[in-house]
């Protein structure tokens, strides 16, 4: 099993749309923050995929990663994730080919199976989706053979290709918060990520399950498994426990149906809540490490010796930008991520919006 010595870190981003800010300024936003995460030394940066919100930015990973590819030169790239019931194998495969192509050796197809959005919303993606286990298997079945071009034989893969024709593939991720996708990471020889940040509960046994059941494939001779999970690292024990009320606030609103935008951290008055509201609150901190730079280190490293992984991917929402940029840079200064091209910040892609 993996130790936690020299641990890798890797950002999930979700494009966050806070109050008083547009979709546009969120996406430039996380180009911006690919370049940051690039120089700082980050193992990867995934960007992910939500539908029907105001409150993320995000609809098509595939999309923003070809913008992302030409914005960095050294990290991995990659979908956290692409919710493939949505969508044909077929197409997936294309997109995250090309992606390859354009930047060999860089591109990670993250897959999920959650709807990321409503049902309604689902459906209308994809009228056929029954989210039925065995569909899903299939299609992962399917997305692997095209992945590799299998000539799988009284099948379509037989006459079908993905194109275009690349000499690499992407590595193949499968996206777990819960249920059995852990076990159909194991089947088809996919590396694994647990979601963390979306359910605090039981997962060191699903990454165990993953490795105790995992095949060897082409691409993946071992099993291979991170975890993710909301980090908010500031200067001050203070600015991050405000920060960090503020972002399980956000997760109780949305809990309770309210969907809106993250407000000003400065506007945050937990102590107001009622004692039921307050024991989910604590239950949502479950979701987040926070503290300063050697508290949230010394956390991560707990966290990442009970998962028995060597990577740990943060989450960081916050309403100001500056608060999500500073938690990065701090974060790689605590683990003083290996890297020889830190450099002063190029010019913010927020000044294109002047």
């Amino acid at each position: 099993m993996p130790t936690n010595h020299n641990i890798q870190l890797s950002v999930l981003d979700q494009s966050p749309v806070p109050a008083g800010r547009t979709p546009r300024e969120a996406l430039l936003h996380t180009v911006e923050l690919a370049r940051l995460a690039d120089r700082l030394g980050y193992t990867r940066f995934w960007v992910s995929e939500h539908h029907n919100t105001r409150t993320l930015a995000g609809s098509s990973p595939e999309v923003l990663l070809g913008r992302l590819g030409a914005e960095t030169s050294r990290i991995r790239l990659g979908s956290g994730g692409v919710m493939l019931p949505h969508y044909s194998a077929l197409k997936v495969a294309e997109n995250f080919r090309l992606l390859e192509t354009l930047y060999p050796g860089r591109i990670d197809l993250g897959i999920g199976r959650a709807p990321g959005t409503d049902r309604v919303t689902a459906q209308a993606l994809n009228p056929h989706n029954q989210f039925d286990d065995q569909d899903f298997v299939e299609q992962l079945l399917d997305l692997r053979a095209y992945l590799r071009d299998e000539p799988v034989a009284y099948s379509t893969h037989a006459r079908v290709k993905a194109a275009p024709f690349a000499d690499t593939v992407p590595e193949m991720w499968l996206l777990i918060s819960s249920g059995q996708s852990g076990l159909f990471a194991a089947h088809v020889g996919a590396a694994f990520s647990f979601a963390h940040f979306i359910n605090p509960n039981g997962g060191p046994r699903m990454v165990d399950l993953y490795r105790e059941r995992f095949r060897p494939s082409p691409e993946l001779a071992t099993p291979q498994a991170n975890v993710a999970i909301f980090v908010v690292c500031a200067d001050t024990a203070g600015r991050a426990q405000l920060l960090a009320d503020n972002l399980a606030l956000q997760m109780l609103k949305l809990e309770t149906g309210q969907f809106t935008p993250i407000e000003a951290a400065e506007t945050v008055n937990v102590a107001a809540l009622s004692p039921d509201l307050q024991a989910r609150l604590a239950y949502h901190h479950q979701r987040i490490i926070s503290g300063t730079p050697d508290k949230v280190k010394a956390e991560i490293e707990g966290l990442a010796a009970s998962y028995g992984v060597n990577e740990v991917v943060a989450v960081t929402i916050t309403h100001d930008y500056e608060d999500r940029l500073r938690s990065y840079e701090l974060l790689a200064n605590a683990f003083a991520l290996p890297t020889s091209v830190r450099q002063s910040a190029a010019a913010p892609l927020v000044d294109q919006l002047a």
